[in-house]
């Protein structure tokens, strides 16, 4: 890889829990990361989830990847993100190794935009969940008003860890999965 890639990902820097106003160029940040992994691994498919997927979705500013491999490519993928210089989570609570979250940071545009990118199997329930979860958000505004209001609210209740806040706003994502649930 003699490219400049490993450049463009530096150190991860934890935005705390925030609720920003959208950012418009954090699409345009998200396909430079997934034309940055697609190059290095063709095998990959990723897809940008996350607030900064949904247009006018207020949130932390992270861009959430969903980084999706074939049976039997875990390794491989965690390989490749390693090579663009994506970083393994530290802290508490982090990911599996099974099941693993890389992260990093993108200067892009003037913006600085933190990266979680998720690795997961291609055939799991997780990765079509995070898809569903997106796509019902970028369709329904009323939706997505009421899910920008609950992380403000959370945060408004003191909550200042980003971990306790994933927690504390994914019973809001949990209750609308589990009502849009086609088997359930």
């Amino acid at each position: 890889m003699g490219k400049s890639a490993p450049q463009l990902i530096r150190a991860y820097k934890n935005p705390g829990a925030v609720c920003a106003a959208y950012d418009p160029r954090a699409p345009r940040a998200a396909r430079r990361l997934i034309q940055l992994i697609t190059e290095s691994e063709p095998g990959l498919a990723v897809e940008h989830v996350g607030s900064t997927a949904v247009p006018q979705c207020d949130g932390k500013g992270t861009l959430d990847l969903l980084v999706m491999y074939a049976p039997g490519g875990l390794e491989r993928a965690k390989a490749v993100l390693a090579g663009l210089g994506f970083q393994k989570q530290t802290g508490r609570d982090p990911f599996p190794e099974d099941r693993p979250m890389r992260v990093g940071l993108l200067a892009f545009e003037g913006g600085r935009f933190p990266i979680h990118a998720h690795v997961i199997a291609c055939d799991s329930d997780e990765a079509s969940e995070l898809v569903r979860f997106r796509d019902r958000l970028r369709s329904d505004p009323a939706l997505r008003a009421a899910y920008v209001a609950r992380k403000r609210e959370i945060i408004h209740e003191g909550v200042a860890n980003s971990l306790e806040y994933s927690i504390i706003k994914g019973a809001f994502v949990r209750n609308v999965l589990d009502s849009t649930n086609p088997g359930g």
